[in-house]
């Protein structure tokens, strides 16, 4: 069925958006031209004052990719981002993306030990940085050798001639996104051109989005959901409204403006509007649908009834994709939902053998797309050949699937932590408490927080002789740790508990929960700086 039949128009775009686009056209450069032609000048983008039409932002993409060639950027290098949300962040994204350099953008928050190791592993050859955050750069470790080219996002150099579209494959990587290690440091997922196009599709189709729709998110765009979306946004006709950020006060303020009718929401975030006062206007808006994932479970009926909005559960990773996604409203609120069509999964015992539904295990993917999934983990073989054991990403998650083919989250079988939204590597944190000279050991574990998350929590154990204030520990993470990795959770041990291999047995920690004896920075009254 073709695109331009009657009976097609009549389907939501991204049910047919694989027969309009075929395997060797799904880069951004084929996506974005042949839109702009289709929707001219339909806007595609907001950001404050700034709109962007279909034709505007192909004709931005490929200025941009001209710049970055002028400035000696090649396709394969490596460009770093390092910004807030903000227009230049896309432009050059698209840039890239066009001429088929990779992208990397970086956390605003990351200081110190964590990217350090980003600029190590990418190595780009280009920085592009918001001025107010240059100071990050003097928290690097000193055998970091800095990017050839630094750029400011607020005195970039001009755009150079539009350059045609680049050589690209679907199978080239199109950014290099960071997400929390376990037992070591970061890894850079390597996302090909064709695994965003998937993202817009299967997003698209959990959400319910046709042709029209006002996307509106206040995520940040150095993370894989609002950078996705704009490929939601491309693919099927629709706005994409970016805010700078978060706002429990302005949330639904900012989506009445814009008009919004699908929204993004992340674990903390629905449970934040939930506690904000309540008004008559809770449901003026136009917002039908919103993500949800990550949202408890027990939040998703108060959050329908106040707002009319039903949440979307869901799960996803930045090596997988959409892959599961519960229907509008959730019939088991506050799980993952269903296997979505364009992915396989397992639920498996340590040594890879299928488990039967009800019993709880780790859970494996693969794609029956061509490059749907991420290709691997940049400069780390030995990781990507572990993730991909038997050619089956292993999630590091423990999932059960229900008899009815719901399947839920258990917990994390990896060493890492879910706070707001951001993942935390133990290991990372571990690294910088080790550095002070009091601290002979350390363990770093989750603890629940009030918001259904996790909050990052520290048990420490001293050097022989010498003592350390709660208060000295978290002085001590700040500027070498993003703020959302500093521990909220202080206690101090006479021991540890080992396993019998002689490794800290952190299941222990957590399953003590809060002690008498567990400091709170919170409850102290105390605030980490965020500079």
């Amino acid at each position: 069925m073709q695109a331009g039949d009657g009976q097609t128009q009549r389907l939501p775009i991204w049910s047919f958006a694989a027969e309009r686009f075929s395997s060797a056209d799904r880069i951004l450069s084929t996506i974005l031209a042949r839109q702009a032609e289709r929707y001219g000048e339909r806007t595609l983008f907001v950001f404050g004052d700034t709109r962007w039409s279909y034709a505007e932002t192909a004709a931005i993409a490929a200025a941009s990719a001209g710049r970055l060639m002028q400035a000696g950027i090649r396709a394969g290098d490596r460009v770093a981002l390092m910004s807030a949300n903000r227009p230049e962040f896309l432009e050059i994204y698209l840039g890239c993306a066009w001429m088929g350099a990779i992208t990397v953008p970086i956390n605003t928050a990351l200081r110190g030990i964590q990217l350090s190791h980003i600029l190590r592993n990418s190595t780009p050859k280009l920085l592009v940085i918001e001025t107010a955050l240059l100071p990050a750069l003097e928290t690097v470790e000193k055998d970091v050798a800095p990017p050839t080219l630094i750029w400011t996002m607020e005195a970039l150099p001009p755009c150079g001639g539009a350059v045609p579209t680049a050589a690209v494959s679907p199978g080239d990587t199109v950014a290099i996104l960071y997400t929390s290690g376990t037992t070591g440091p970061s890894k850079g997922v390597c996302c090909p051109q064709a695994q965003l196009f998937w993202w817009g599709v299967y997003s698209a189709r959990a959400l319910g989005i046709v042709e029209g729709d006002v996307l509106f998110t206040t995520l940040p765009l150095f993370h894989t959901n609002a950078l996705n979306a704009f490929y939601q946004a491309m693919l099927n006709g629709c706005t994409y409204v970016l805010e700078p950020k978060f706002s429990a006060s302005g949330f639904w303020a900012a989506a009445r403006r814009h008009h919004a009718t699908v929204g993004y929401l992340l674990g903390a975030m629905a449970v934040i509007l939930l506690s904000q006062p309540q008004s008559g206007d809770d449901r003026e808006h136009g917002m039908r649908v919103a993500l949800g994932g990550g949202v408890p479970g027990q939040f998703h009926a108060p959050f329908l009834e106040r707002f009319g909005v039903p949440l979307v559960d869901g799960y996803a990773s930045t090596e997988t994709n959409f892959v599961f996604a519960s229907r509008i409203p959730s019939d088991h609120p506050g799980t993952m939902g269903y296997l979505a069509e364009g992915a396989e999964a397992r639920i498996v015992d340590p040594n890879d053998a299928v488990l039967p539904d009800g019993q709880a295990g780790e859970l494996l993917l693969r794609s029956t797309e061509p490059f749907a999934f991420a290709t691997g983990y940049f400069g780390m073989p030995e990781k990507t050949v572990e993730a991909w054991q038997n050619l089956w990403f292993h999630s590091g998650d423990r999932v059960v699937r229900d008899g009815d083919g719901n399947y839920r989250f258990v917990d994390r079988m990896k060493d890492s932590i879910r706070r707001r939204g951001e993942n935390v590597s133990s290991w990372e944190v571990e690294q910088v408490l080790l550095k002070h000279p009091a601290i002979a050991a350390c363990a770093i574990y989750p603890l629940p927080s009030e918001l259904g998350e996790d909050e990052v929590a520290a048990a420490i154990l001293l050097e022989s002789g010498l003592t350390l204030e709660p208060v000295e520990v978290v002085r001590h993470c700040e500027g070498q740790l993003a703020y959302f990795a500093v521990p909220r959770f202080v206690r101090f041990v006479t021991e540890m508990p080992l396993t019998e291999n002689g490794k800290i047995k952190k299941v222990s920690l957590r399953d003590a929960g809060k002690t008498e004896d567990t400091w709170d920075r919170e409850a102290a009254g105390y605030k980490i700086r965020r500079s």
